[in-house]
């Protein structure tokens, strides 16, 4: 397994680590990735640690805590092998004190996270969402007592823009709070919006990429084919609606490319779509989910080997689409180009 600093922070963070969604999931969203119970989970954590992933990623949203439960189950007794992230923002409940990022919330949602996970630190929390009802400050103080009081050791975000990390930061620079140091965003073949601010801003302020949902939302199985219907049991049918839109002929284009590329590789199209994200620009790691041992181990195969310069090039214009404005001129004019060039 190849270890990456997590942003500019001394944290090594494995290449790929593990998305424990699926544990004890519950409800239309998280029942139909997976519903690993301790014992399956312990199996499924044994697995990774034998392959060197030793990062579980979960949120206290995630089944209203079951994941997080379930997860300091399954790693009782390696406390000091593993490193958890988890995150909080997301409402918990309908009261006005189960949201957001306030100091009480914030303090309140760590400590209930603790007692679930069954440690008595993080490694790595993150902001699950820009909380746009409590003064920037706020929320920085408080994460700097709560690393002060060694309950944190890191912290980042999750789906803010690109004004939001830029503020947050300045305003950490401006106190001496704590930097975040990773990000963790939506990146894939069919859905590249990252590139176009956050990976800039990644590479300049140093925060590490955190990639979730590397297959697309389940889009980059290879179960999906061009003049093919959805196959029945595919939980798309359940979930779609809740992730990011992909247009079907965006989507077939980029698995024709995938599926050429694993003619020329004998990998599979997860392995080759993770392997391409491997190689971007401040990725530091890719969380993989699974709901057996059988899709584990295939997406551990991602790693050990690299695609070439025109596989990598194959698949770019493959999945390429349109920035929007002000970033379309940057890519698409050379002259804007020789004076900002493109991330990637």
């Amino acid at each position: 397994m190849d270890y990456r600093r997590l942003g500019a922070s001394g944290l090594k963070v494995p290449a790929l680590s593990f998305g424990a969604g699926t544990f004890g999931g519950s409800g239309p969203l998280f029942g139909a990735w997976g519903n690993s119970d301790a014992r399956e989970a312990r199996r499924l954590v044994d697995i990774c640690l034998e392959a060197g992933v030793n990062l579980f990623d979960t949120a206290d949203v995630y089944s209203n805590g079951a994941s997080e439960e379930v997860l300091g189950e399954a790693i009782k007794g390696r406390r000091d092998a593993v490193l958890i992230s988890t995150k909080t923002s997301l409402p918990m409940g309908d009261g006005p004190a189960d949201y957001g990022s306030s100091r009480s919330r914030l303090i309140k949602s760590v400590d209930a996270a603790l007692k679930r996970l069954g440690t008595d630190y993080i490694d790595l929390l993150q902001l699950h969402a820009f909380d746009a009802g409590t003064p920037i400050e706020e929320v920085l103080s408080t994460l700097d007592e709560l690393v002060r009081a060694g309950k944190l050791r890191y912290v980042g975000v999750s789906n803010f823009s690109g004004w939001q990390v830029m503020k947050s930061l300045a305003e950490a620079d401006k106190h001496g709070y704590p930097r975040y140091v990773a990000h963790q965003v939506y990146y894939s073949l069919v859905g590249r919006d990252y590139e176009w601010e956050l990976m800039p801003l990644g590479l300049d302020q140093g925060v590490g990429a955190l990639v979730w949902s590397p297959l697309g939302w389940g889009r980059l199985t290879g179960k999906i084919r061009r003049g093919q219907k959805l196959p029945e049991k595919s939980r798309l049918h359940d979930t779609a609606s809740f992730g990011p839109p992909v247009e079907d002929e965006h989507l077939y284009r980029v698995m024709d490319a995938l599926d050429a590329v694993a003619q020329e590789t004998g990998r599979t199209v997860p392995q080759i779509a993770i392997n391409w994200l491997l190689q971007r620009p401040t990725v530091s790691s890719v969380i993989i989910g699974a709901r057996n041992e059988e899709q584990l181990r295939q997406n551990l195969g991602a790693v050990g080997w690299s695609l070439t310069p025109e596989q990598m090039k194959k698949l770019d214009a493959a999945s390429e689409v349109t920035a929007p404005y002000p970033y379309f001129p940057y890519r698409r004019q050379e002259g804007f180009a020789r004076l900002n060039p493109p991330a990637v």
